[in-house]
């Protein structure tokens, strides 16, 4: 009863079992998992701009409502080409001595997640404008507006970027939207998400608990026929819009579309697989190589063009399977 009784005995006691847990159970398994968990090979490391970037991100609650982790299910095919593996977070630190951070993988999924945002959708004309307020290009999104991250000026200095956002998201204000320092950081950031490749020789984690047959609709004596305006909806509405019109000098229209309209679809299905830069000079971003970075089959690829062929007021001749497949091996790189 007397170690009981004598406050410094006790207390020392304490402090040593305390330190001695944090030691087996925290530091030393965490020094083990640092050791054997080098970034891959081909790991690019944020950039300065992408490191100040994540502060933002951080401070601005961005975790809590998207993560960076790619699960293996299924489910998660849309969010990177793989599921995500130790070695995808080797590369992260701390912030500084006081603060860790040092991943952000989240753990709510109100919004997409961001592993792969870098490669889905890379482009500064869409980030900007949906910083400012995400409903200028998802009209239904429920993610709060960041207009602190802005100023709105009617004098432009060299240097500035401006941003491509509709009149009526100005709520009366008037003069050119201007990112701010911090807006360009968190881009930069956002932009840095990039699922790396595994090596060559390193077969990839599978999904897992895949869904059975395909959406879409069984024709009569066919296979079924996949679903144009859902495969739509889900990798191309947030450049294009519902309504296929794209957002003014930003993102081109595809109503009306000659390169949708034309019969001889080889230029279309290399956009889709490759992505498209051929009209920068007029304001419009680039974009993306959507089919390669969501490993798009021909049988999808076919519905998202027959889909955007035959709406909005289009109406080309739609295409086949066997077609899209001899395109895609002809523009594959």
């Amino acid at each position: 009863m007397e170690f009981f009784n004598n406050h410094t005995k006790l207390f020392t006691a304490a402090a040593l079992l305390f330190i001695g847990l944090t030691i087996f159970v925290c530091i030393v398994p965490a020094l083990k998992n640092q050791s054997e968990n080098a970034p891959l090979p081909n790991a690019i490391a944020l950039s300065d701009e992408a490191i100040l970037g994540k502060a933002v991100y951080i401070s601005n609650g961005c975790v809590a409502c998207h993560t960076q982790q790619v699960r293996n299910v299924d489910m998660d095919k849309v969010w990177g080409s793989r599921p995500s593996i130790a070695a995808d977070y080797a590369a992260n630190y701390r912030t500084d001595f006081w603060r860790n951070t040092a991943t952000v993988m989240g753990t709510e999924r109100t919004g997409p997640d961001l592993t792969a945002i870098g490669q889905r959708q890379p482009s500064a004309e869409w980030h900007l404008p949906h910083l400012f307020n995400p409903r200028i290009v998802v009209k239904e999104s429920v993610m709060p507006a960041y207009p602190w991250l802005f100023e709105i000026t009617n004098k432009v200095k060299k240097g500035d970027v401006v941003v491509n956002v509709p009149v009526e998201f100005l709520h009366g204000q008037k003069g050119k939207v201007i990112a701010t320092a911090d807006a360009l950081h968190l881009l930069a950031y956002l932009q840095s998400l990039k699922q790396t490749k595994l090596p060559e020789g390193i077969p990839e984690p599978n999904f897992l608990y895949k869904k059975s047959g395909d959406i879409g609709e069984k024709t009569a004596g066919g296979p079924k026929e996949l679903d144009g305006k859902v495969l739509y909806i889900t990798h191309c509405q947030t450049c294009h819009q519902s309504n296929g019109e794209g957002l003014k000098g930003a993102f081109p229209s595809l109503k009306g579309s000659k390169i949708v309209l034309d019969e001889n679809a080889e230029l279309f299905v290399n956009v889709i697989m490759n992505g498209y830069s051929g009209r920068v000079a007029e304001g419009y971003g680039v974009m993306p190589a959507v089919g390669t970075n969501s490993n798009l089959k021909p049988e999808e690829v076919a519905a998202i063009m027959n889909h955007e062929k035959t709406n909005w007021g289009n109406s080309a001749k739609k295409v086949t399977t066997e077609q899209v497949k001899k395109w895609m091996d002809a523009v594959k790189k």
